[in-house]
């Protein structure tokens, strides 16, 4: 414990920083992931077979490739084809893609969930198929994928330790750990704070997302 207070006392700053970083980097591709999952969506809902089966590739290849190989190509491998991104916009953007695939896979099933009726009300009404997608089917798909959404978000949150693989200007949780461990011989309290900061905002965000999804939720 004495150790712990010792490290909070010296670096304390450096982790409210560094938690401060993560948490930014969570709420921005988790968003940005987010809307781009939607529109992905609806696009594959559209009647155009070439666009669901480009979307249906998109969703399998970001769903299933490591995120450290996605950082890795964006990083290094795209610059030889004269395409350069920060480090931070980098980290942002692996994890975006791999959020909206999920997104996407979520929000299909959630899709699966509303009744063939309503749709074909509907259309009995005059609705036109984009209206009916963004009035009728999407709402009620985004009210059945809460819990899975919450479940990403915190996988997000805890998929930002990719950040420590490249040289950014500040330090998300993991890199601290990293920095102290290599600067002093309190690896060990050093882990135990962040990893206590990671499940504070792993429960933080689990309880905000149980309390959405009571709210919302569609009784059957």
């Amino acid at each position: 414990m004495g150790s712990v207070s010792q490290l909070l006392t010296e670096y304390g700053p450096a982790f409210v920083q560094a938690l401060l970083l993560t948490w930014k980097l969570t709420v921005l591709s988790f968003v940005s992931g987010f809307a781009l999952g939607i529109v992905i969506t609806v696009a594959r809902l559209l009647p155009l077979r070439p666009l669901r089966f480009v979307l249906t590739l998109y969703v399998e290849v970001f769903r299933n490739i490591p995120s450290v190989a996605l950082l890795i190509f964006i990083v290094f491998a795209l610059p030889d084809l004269n395409v350069v991104i920060d480090y931070e916009p980098s980290v942002i953007l692996t994890l975006c893609l791999v959020c909206s695939a999920f997104t996407a896979d979520y929000l299909r099933t959630g899709i699966n969930t509303v009744g063939g009726g309503q749709i074909d009300a509907a259309r009995s009404l005059g609705m036109r198929p984009m209206t009916t997608i963004t009035s009728v089917v999407l709402p009620q798909a985004l009210r059945s994928v809460v819990q899975p959404m919450t479940s990403l978000l915190i996988a997000l949150m805890l998929s930002t330790a990719l950040a420590s693989q490249v040289p950014l200007p500040g330090k998300e949780l993991t890199a601290l750990v990293a920095k102290i461990a290599n600067d002093s011989a309190a690896g060990i309290a050093a882990f135990a704070v962040a990893a206590a900061l990671y499940l504070a905002s792993g429960l933080v965000i689990a309880w905000a997302g149980a309390t959405l999804d009571r709210k919302v939720r569609i009784l059957r």
